[in-house]
């Protein structure tokens, strides 16, 4: 649905389209995950209310979901999905508050969080096949002013890094070092032994061929080297991973302004979602995300 749509819902509307989405073949109960439930009717009752003739429990659809407790209204929560889902370099909490008519930013920010932790399938993830680019950025602000506590100058910046499949998928992730150790342990968790890895000349990537039946090829960006074609006449570059970094990057800077290490996975889930889904419609990616939510919770005092 557009957001025109989903504007114009009303929250039993919401409710039925949520249910839809997570239950195609009925409720299915979050305690005991049995599919033998009863919905109960009556002013005693919340609507959208059902009990488990199994464990006797009830719930609604909300129940071991993102949306969990939340007195936000689920037509909002909707929108609030679309909107991060359909926005390229993303969309701000305030600016939520602003369109949404949220009571305070504080809830708006938070609502941003748990949608980002629905986006997060990092869990699950397949591993990535066939060429997959691997490069590394860092995120953080500009270099601070020279004193005694940081005599260089330094703007604590946090690495990330990203694996991406040539027009396939990424994974994305805050990285506590770029060294050879950890960097190494990341590419081969992430890709399949069968693929060929490709970064730029960096000297942590090196010895990565072994793993690897494609090998390890790399471009020497210090040589304005961007582009090569190796013996079979394959293109060898790195120029996916930077196109993702390149999104992420302006979002920072237009959108977001600051990304702390604390909440920077967050970010980073969103950013690959959206990558991971960017060949469907915006409804497409709204629905994938809502189906996501299921088995996740996260606390207000987790993210502060």
């Amino acid at each position: 649905m557009t957001l025109m749509q989903l504007g114009k819902m009303t929250d039993e509307q919401a409710r039925q389209y949520i249910e839809g989405i997570l239950w195609p073949n009925g409720p299915v109960c979050p305690h005991c995950q049995s599919s033998d439930c009863t919905r109960l009717h009556g002013k005693a009752h919340r609507p959208g209310t059902i009990q488990c003739n199994g464990c006797r429990g009830q719930f609604t659809v909300t129940v071991g979901t993102v949306m969990e407790r939340s007195k936000i209204s689920l037509s909002r929560w909707l929108m609030a999905f679309h909107l991060l889902c359909s926005s390229k370099k993303g969309f701000s909490a305030l600016q939520l508050q602003r369109n949404l008519e949220i009571g305070s930013y504080k809830t708006a920010w938070f609502m941003f969080h748990r949608i980002r932790h629905a986006m997060d399938n990092s869990a699950t993830a397949r591993t990535l096949a066939g060429a997959v680019e691997v490069d590394e950025t860092y995120m953080g602000g500009k270099p601070r002013y020279r004193h005694s506590s940081n005599p260089r100058g330094t703007a604590h910046k946090a690495p990330v890094m990203v694996l991406v499949e040539r027009d396939g998928l990424a994974r994305v992730k805050p990285v506590e070092s770029v060294n050879t150790e950890t960097l190494h342990a990341e590419v081969i968790s992430a890709v399949e032994k069968s693929a060929m890895v490709i970064t730029d000349e960096m000297a942590s990537y090196r010895n990565l061929g072994p793993h690897f039946e494609g090998g390890h090829h790399f471009v020497t960006h210090s040589r304005r080297q961007y582009v090569r074609v190796n013996e079979a006449g394959f293109r060898i570059h790195t120029n996916t991973a930077e196109s993702f970094f390149a999104l992420i990057k302006r979002g920072f800077v237009g959108v977001y302004h600051k990304m702390s290490r604390k909440h920077l996975h967050r970010y980073c889930a969103e950013y690959g979602f959206r990558w991971n889904h960017h060949k469907i419609s915006d409804s497409a990616r709204t629905e994938a995300a809502l189906s996501q939510i299921g088995g996740k919770r996260l606390m207000y005092e987790t993210p502060i």
